[in-house]
């Protein structure tokens, strides 16, 4: 009986050890299949692709081998998991430390697929490897990664990397993914630092699509900052935006004529208490020029009048500004009076603010003097009177430390940025600096066989050149024409009436141009947005019933006020009249509407939750192939509407309203990528 029971336990022995070592066997053949296995995408859209059977199998015979390891026939097999870990580790590593982009890429995939992420210092070191691409194929990379690890690990990467990350992908003008990391660490409340992120806007700007982006980002962080401001929270004063951000996107609106959108931004430098500059002052006065809004503009002349001589010529866009609205408005006596006074200003100094005035800041209305409750842009007169925002040597600055991070990463720029940067040194008369940057030119083999002085003549001789193809190239404005009746008044000694009759010439000539259109346009749409400032909304609603009687078409400016006042008094139902009557006059086509037009119906319909509206204000954005801000759409949706219709099916609707309603609904849903 002892004998035969201890047969059995030997044989029951037998049994164990061989299952043991048989499932030990088939979890190596699963490794070492996992490890043949092709490589593919880490992401798609920021999401995994890996198969989720073959993780979930992995995990399962990774914890049971665990257990039997530690009682397998052969133990010195426990030590192949650390050491297979380690060795693709240093993988990764050497390929960093030898910048083999495709090499890190694949030995990352392999270790990521057996061990998930590795530590955090490593995913660091990868993506700013990835950073110093200029290969948008690895800088989406770069993206794609950092958004599974906000998803998965959200407190591992720190600010500096994602910032990193989005000033490389606005340098190679990939603007979304841009946006997506700055959005996305403004809602950690953990922007770059100010300067660092208006290097990204200014790559950001260079395009209308661009500018799009970067001026809702804009908006954005001004409605956090309001917000933060409100609550009298410490970690408002680190989202503030300063005049740089503000002029550079201003001036991209300018530049890209989203006069809506710029007005919009202004106002908003105005609400978050941002001091206006000598470039603000000029942009802004291009602006108050495309819409159309001369008192708007005439309350800083009287501060432009006292800038000094020098500084007389940079203000010449903004008399040119003003000029144009006077014709606009028909008003020639205006017109006359204005380029009299410019003359006159030529002939003697203006008058000087003492040195204490000009330091204190002073408060200019955006509109009407009369409005008890309107916006109104912080200037100082010290400020008008030298240009902070385009300091050569800022810039510059900046540019070097560019070219120094791009041959930190063994990736140096051409001879023509060089010498593009050598030569602005020698124009600003920077001479120390020259010679650094010439210096590390020559250690990068460039300019060796020539003296410092040749350089220097060289660099001189290009920007004397440059200086007259542009005198000579430069096309004559108002302001020229009147810089030429000062010379002649001056130099020939003409009797007044003369100058007068060419003053009236020109006042004729322009007036001429001027007439595409009318100035009662101007006028009414005047009104209309002082009662809409007002909030006199039913004498803005008599006033445009009037242009409607008298036949003249109202603009797009004129339903803008309108729909901003309404939007104001929380008014969203009187808004879709409105577009009704939007929509008669674009079928009759009397009226061309903008993407920003388009932009403020959607986000108002959405406030006020016509979702048919905005679908329908989607499909003719789709319609003119108008670029839509999902995210900031989404945002929107999220903050009002987020739990609307979740679990409501379609059959269970009690009414055909509330049925269509849902459908609506959901369309947006789809359309934004909710759930």
């Amino acid at each position: 009986m002892a004998l035969r029971l201890s047969k059995e336990i030997l044989a029951r022995n037998f049994v164990i050890k061989r299952c043991s070592l048989g499932f030990y066997l088939s979890s190596v053949i699963q490794r070492a299949t996992l490890i043949s296995n092709q490589d593919t995408e880490l992401v798609v859209s920021g999401r995994s692709i890996y198969s989720s059977v073959s993780i979930i199998s992995y995990q399962q015979h990774r914890n049971s081998s665990s257990q039997n390891f530690c009682t397998a026939v052969h133990p010195e097999k426990l030590c192949w998991e650390g050491s297979s870990r380690a060795a693709m580790l240093k993988r990764v590593e050497a390929a960093l430390k030898e910048h083999q982009v495709n090499e890190v890429w694949e030995s990352f995939i392999d270790f990521k697929r057996l061990h998930g992420f590795p530590e955090g210092f490593l995913i660091h070191k990868l993506i700013t490897e990835l950073c110093y691409s200029s290969d948008p194929y690895w800088l989406q990379k770069a993206c794609d990664l950092v958004l599974v690890n906000l998803r998965e690990r959200s407190d591992l990467l720190q600010s500096d990397i994602l910032t990193k990350l989005s000033l490389s992908l606005a340098r190679s003008q990939i603007p979304k993914p841009t946006m997506m990391i700055l959005r996305l660490m403004l809602e950690k409340r953990n922007l770059p630092p100010m300067n660092v992120l208006c290097l990204v806007v200014l790559h950001l700007v260079k395009t209308e699509f661009g500018t799009h982006l970067a001026s809702n980002f804009l908006i954005q962080i001004c409605d956090h900052f309001q917000s933060l401001r409100a609550k009298k929270s410490d970690h408002a004063k680190l989202l503030q935006p300063d005049t740089m951000i503000f002029n550079l996107v201003l001036d991209a609106c300018v530049r890209f004529k989203l006069a809506l959108k710029g007005q919009q931004i202004m106002e908003l430098m105005a609400a978050t208490g941002v001091a206006a500059d000598a470039r603000s002052i000029v942009i802004i006065a291009r602006i108050h020029e495309l819409n159309g809004q001369r008192e708007e503009i005439k309350n800083y002349k009287c501060y432009i009048d006292q800038v000094s001589a020098p500084f007389v010529q940079h203000y010449r866009q903004f008399y040119d500004s003003l000029l144009s609205l006077h014709f606009k408005f028909d008003d020639v006596i205006a017109a006359s009076e204005l380029i009299l006074q410019m003359c006159d200003d030529r002939k003697s100094l203006p008058i000087q603010r003492d040195k204490k005035n000009s330091q204190r800041s002073y408060l200019v209305p955006i509109g009407s003097h009369n409005l008890k409750s309107g916006l109104n842009m912080q200037i100082i007169p010290e400020l008008l009177q030298k240009d902070s925002v385009l300091k050569l040597e800022g810039w510059l600055e900046t540019a070097h430390d560019i070219l120094d991070d791009m041959e930190a990463a063994e990736t140096p720029m051409g001879y023509s940025t060089f010498m593009s940067l050598l030569t602005a040194y020698y124009k600003g008369k920077l001479v120390p600096e020259a010679k650094a940057l010439l210096k590390q030119m020559r250690k990068a083999g460039l300019l060796v066989s020539l003296s410092d002085e040749m350089v220097a003549s060289t660099c001189l001789s290009v920007v004397d050149t440059s200086a007259c193809c542009t005198s000579a190239s430069s096309s004559t404005s108002k302001s020229d024409l009147a810089n030429a009746l000062v010379q002649e008044s001056r130099y020939e000694e003409e009797t007044p009436s003369r100058v007068c009759d060419l003053v009236n010439a020109l006042v004729q000539e322009t007036r001429d141009e001027k007439e595409d259109i009318s100035s009662r346009v101007y006028q009414f749409n005047s009104s209309i947005n002082f009662f809409c400032k007002a909030k006199m909304i039913d004498d803005a609603l008599k006033t445009y019933k009037r242009m409607q009687e008298l036949k003249i078409y109202p603009t797009e400016l004129t339903f803008t006020y309108m729909i901003k006042a309404y939007s104001s008094l929380g008014m969203f139902r009187n808004i879709t009249f409105l577009w009704g009557d939007m929509k008669r006059n674009m079928e009759n086509g009397n009226l061309v509407i903008s993407r920003d037009l388009y932009e403020y119906l959607l986000l108002d319909f959405l406030r006020g939750g016509y979702f048919e509206r905005v679908m329908e204000v989607i499909s003719y954005m789709k319609k003119h192939g108008m670029f839509a801000d999902k995210w900031m759409y989404r945002s929107e949706f999220e903050k009002l509407h987020k739990n609307l219709y979740r679990n409501l099916k379609a059959s269970e609707a009690r009414t055909d309203a509330q049925r269509k309603r849902l459908e609506f609904v959901q369309a947006f849903r789809i359309y934004v990528d909710i759930d």
